[in-house]
């Protein structure tokens, strides 16, 4: 239900969010700068390229690219079935289609970020609720990964959704990684973890 109410969404209003999410970026940015002890502050930022519906990140990667942050995508781990890798993106990074159909970098080993060196991770979902729980596309390749940070972590987990995305409750299963924060178009919802 709320992948279709997503996806009802006419162009028009998906351009609007995609603007908004850049936007509240920016009117947070002090908060994404503050001193490394802050669960937000962020330099290495992983982030993902939109597919199916999800908000368009297009403008949002223009965002942190203009505030001086070194992104990384997401690949899919060539060894290791079910995970990812993150590896660091530019502009002129050699992209190829994964077999999803979800565009990623040609794997470059030299270019990898190992996850627990990564300041935050931006994240799709379906849908969340106010306790910073996310409900993922279901194939927990980010649960998974996010499992691998160790407890005393500093990475800032960070969902990104449209604002017809928030639900009363998300199911929580002992697999699934709390969010520290949720960028909507129209808000930056943040939780102590």
């Amino acid at each position: 239900m709320i992948r279709q109410r997503r996806n009802a969404l006419s162009p028009v209003a998906q351009q609007q969010a995609a603007q908004g999410l850049a936007l509240q970026f920016t009117q947070h940015l002090a908060l994404f700068d503050t001193p490394q002890t802050d669960k937000l502050a962020m330099q290495h930022v992983a982030i993902y390229l939109t597919h199916e519906g999800e908000i368009d990140t297009a403008p949002l990667i223009a965002a942190l690219q203009a505030a001086g942050k070194t992104l990384y995508l997401p690949v899919l781990h060539p060894f290791a079935p079910g995970f990812l890798i993150f590896q660091r993106y530019e502009p002129n990074t050699p992209m190829r289609q994964n077999r999803f159909g979800i565009a990623e970098p040609m794997l470059n080993c030299h270019e990898i970020k190992p996850v627990a060196e990564l300041d935050s991770i931006f994240t799709p979902l379906v849908a969340f609720d106010l306790q910073g729980q996310r409900l993922g596309m279901g194939g927990g390749f980010y649960d998974r990964t996010l499992a691998q940070l160790p407890a005393n972590h500093r990475c800032a987990i960070i969902g990104l959704a449209h604002d017809c995305q928030l639900v009363d409750t998300v199911p929580n299963e002992p697999w699934d990684h709390p969010l520290s924060a949720i960028l909507t178009p129209s808000r930056l919802y943040t939780f102590k973890r």
